[in-house]
């Protein structure tokens, strides 16, 4: 594990317990996810510590659910699916996530990378994460409310950048904080949204298109 999360108690009852999050696992490598590191973290974090506790039984169900503010905790695919491109098989180092919504992405993020930046706009939603986090005490995560579309200049560059919100285009501030041979992951598009890969390399930033998907869109300023 390249983050230093501590463990924490992570089993429970019927829909919640580690069963049921091995089964999601299961789920996920049957659906084409190959990276074991991914899916070890995904196995590790509670994801139904981070919805709110009347639709906790939907937790492991792969699909995206509502946390308020009219934001969204992605299906657990996505999130596996976005990691796994920001890992493409290597070790991460520092990382940033645009989009820190509820806090699961970041939290998965956290053992998989050494050191995790995350920004989100929201500030009401940024408190609450912060609540539903502090009881894993996950050492290498930082938390920040600022306007994600700038990225966060202070902290630059990153090995990877992972952004939870769809664009509509790839904004050159995050591509300026890429370290060379770092990738940046985003859903780009309005109507039609596409999961896009961009790596940085001597030659120039190289784009690649994934795959469609459906994400909120990426707003700037903070609320």
């Amino acid at each position: 594990m390249a983050g230093s999360v501590k463990a924490v108690v992570t089993s429970g009852i019927g829909m919640t317990s580690d069963r049921t999050r091995a089964r999601m696992v299961e789920r996920l490598r049957a659906a084409g996810i190959t990276d074991e590191t991914v899916l070890s973290a995904m196995l590790a974090v509670p994801r139904h510590a981070f919805v709110d506790e009347a639709i906790a039984s939907r937790a492991y169900d792969d699909s995206a659910l509502p946390i308020g503010w009219g934001q969204t905790i992605s299906a657990p695919y996505i999130v596996a699916r976005m990691i796994a491109l920001l890992r493409a098989g290597k070790k991460l180092g520092k990382v940033l996530e645009v989009g820190t919504g509820c806090g699961y992405q970041a939290a998965v993020l956290a053992r998989v990378a050494r050191e995790v930046y995350s920004v989100e706009r929201i500030g009401q939603l940024l408190e609450k994460t912060r609540a539903r986090l502090w009881p894993l005490k996950i050492r290498n995560l930082r938390l920040k409310h600022t306007d994600g579309s700038h990225g966060l200049p202070e902290a630059a560059p990153y090995d990877g950048i992972i952004v939870a919100a769809a664009a509509t285009r790839v904004p050159e501030a995050l591509l300026a904080q890429l370290a060379p041979g770092g990738r940046l992951v985003i859903p780009v598009g309005v109507d039609e949204q596409q999961l896009m890969v961009v790596e940085k390399r001597e030659e120039g930033f190289v784009e690649s298109v994934i795959e469609a998907v459906r994400f909120v869109p990426l707003l700037g300023d903070t609320a």
